[in-house]
């Protein structure tokens, strides 16, 4: 009874000890973009020399398309507790429905997005048809 009760101890106190450590490191998030600073910021990292113009965050943050003054549009995404981008070099794989655009790359391993971009998500859908 008293090895049991020590066994149960042992494990509860480890299961804290990783607990405690894996929010000390920032495992397990769920990053969301609070800003469009931030996204650029994001853009810049994920490709040299790219410098948005004009952003737009889906309503919960979970991606963005951001546009530079070369015309290039950049898809901004969760991938897990990272953030992954793809420049958009078409508008086939697009398609709107009120408020939500659902975006899918030519690079089936990025996957495709459904972003809630709000009154804006007409403006962009028509930017989108001039790519390619």
């Amino acid at each position: 009874m008293i090895g049991q009760a020590l066994q149960f101890g042992g494990s509860l106190a480890a299961i804290l000890l990783l607990a405690w450590l894996a929010r000390r490191l920032g495992l397990g998030g769920d990053p969301r973009l609070r800003d469009p600073d931030e996204a650029r910021r994001l853009a810049g990292e994920a490709l040299d020399g790219f410098e948005a113009q004009d952003v737009v965050l889906d309503r919960a943050g979970i991606g963005a398309l951001l546009r530079d003054t070369s015309g290039r549009v950049m898809l901004l995404r969760r991938h897990g507790a990272r953030w992954a981008a793809r420049l958009l070099d078409g508008h086939a794989g697009v398609r709107l429905d009120r408020t939500f655009m659902t975006i899918a790359t030519h690079d089936r391993t990025f996957g495709a997005i459904t972003l809630d971009l709000g009154d804006q998500a007409q403006a962009w859908a028509g930017s989108l048809r001039r790519l390619g």
